[in-house]
């Protein structure tokens, strides 16, 4: 299967591309996994050579955008010029567009009518939600799918009359083809190592199993997908790899799911009565406590946050020792400890983060280049610190990095308090 996006916002990049991505996963999930996504603008010699390769390719080819009643809307026109088939009136489409429009308050137009010619040969999907209905066109052993581009419109169609069809036209019992993923998220531990420990693993894999990594700042999430027509032996089959990569990974899996490590560092503190916390905050400035409180229902453990990003606010406000400042300066292991211990006293928390550190691009010295980090975790009996080196990589990363590793630090401290 190829899926064929058609409008020049999105070629012009003036529209992200979510139709792509939610075709591509219901697709897959249904058994019918994309082989290849192509953009293109409105352009009726581009949309012609785009459906003539893709069909050289393959068999079944989705389209979305271009079957509005706009002058630029040009799809089903070239749809006809490439099976040489010409526009028809569908009488029942005449109907549901009448009915639409009546409801909205709205006179039939001749633009409107326009919209219930389709391509001689093809199958009228009902759009009850917009004027212009999907299309089913097969031909030669080759099927045209065509959907609106408006997004809830294109869903509404795939899902309920294209997957259906789908199923019932190629699917069988026993012989339909399973995709499954399973998504395992580590942090703690850079992709190259996490590669290079996974090696023999990945190499003994089942044929039916393969393994993609999906790396962002701080965190490398592994997909596992896998393919097979017997449901019940390949879910067994992802789950024995999973246990194997358990058992290699262990604390450097933070979730099996997809959600973020702000989630599951939430969920551990509503697991103690709960507990609460407070950050200190320098080179992150304050994105650290974004993540926080990103997650619904952090008031319940969440008290606070100081960004000190000067020494003077460091020693006033945190009360960081002038002789750490002077003799080990702000990003040391001595000036993240005195934040995060004085901010437990000061918010009266169970548990601080602590962050100081050279976001850059400048600000980097020969011992302590860009990317240089401290965290600092304080629980009720202890105090846990870190050095990081990020790179000079952009200081965004620099600041995403650092607010994960400071989350997985206090996720770990928390797991050992439970």
């Amino acid at each position: 299967m190829i899926i064929l996006n058609i409008g020049d916002e999105l070629t012009y990049g003036q529209v992200v591309n979510t139709n792509a991505s939610f075709m591509c996963a219901q697709f897959t999930a249904a058994g019918f996994p994309v082989e290849e996504v192509v953009v293109i603008g409105d352009n009726a010699a581009a949309i012609v050579d785009a459906v003539a390769a893709a069909f050289q390719k393959t068999d079944i080819l989705v389209i979305s955008g271009g079957l509005g009643p706009t002058k630029d809307d040009i799809t089903k026109q070239q749809i006809c010029h490439y099976f040489d088939v010409p526009l028809v009136e569908n009488a029942e489409v005449l109907c549901q567009i009448e009915a639409l429009l009546a409801n909205r308050g709205v006179a039939m137009s001749e633009i409107n009518r326009l919209q219930a010619q389709i391509p001689q040969g093809a199958i009228a999907m009902p759009n009850y939600l917009g004027t212009a209905p999907g299309l089913w066109l097969e031909q030669h052993n080759k099927l045209l799918i065509a959907l609106p581009g408006v997004p809830f419109e294109m869903k509404a169609l795939l899902i309920e009359e294209v997957l259906p069809r789908l199923k019932a036209r190629f699917l069988h019992d026993g012989h339909n083809e399973h995709i499954v993923h399973k998504v395992i998220q580590t942090t703690g531990i850079p992709e190259s190592t996490l590669s290079d420990k996974l090696e023999s693993w990945e190499m003994a894999l089942p044929p039916t199993i393969a393994l993609a990594y999906l790396p962002r700042p701080g965190i490398v999430r592994l997909r596992l997908t896998g393919q097979s027509c017997d449901l019940a032996q390949l879910e067994a089959d992802m789950n024995c790899q999973i246990e194997k990569l358990t058992q290699l990974l262990g604390e450097h899996i933070f979730s099996y799911e997809n959600n973020q490590i702000e989630e599951v560092v939430a969920a551990l503190l509503l697991r103690k009565e709960p507990a609460t916390l407070a950050c200190a905050e320098s080179c992150t400035g304050g994105y650290l406590s974004h993540l926080i409180t990103s997650v619904p229902g952090s008031s319940r453990y969440f008290k606070g946050s100081i960004v000190s990003y000067s020494n003077e606010i460091k020693r006033n406000i945190l009360n960081v020792r002038e002789l750490n400042l002077k003799k080990h300066g702000a990003v040391s292991e001595y000036t993240v400890n005195d934040m995060a211990i004085n901010t437990l006293g000061l918010f009266e928390t169970d548990y601080s983060i602590a962050v100081s550190g050279i976001a850059g691009p400048d600000g980097g010295t020969p011992e302590k280049p860009v990317g240089t980090v401290w965290i600092a975790v304080a629980t009720p009996t202890r105090i846990v610190t870190r050095e990081f080196h990020f790179g000079d990589f952009g200081r965004d990363r620099v600041i995403q990095s650092s607010a994960i590793a400071a989350l997985n630090m206090l996720r770990l401290e928390l797991l050992r308090d439970l």
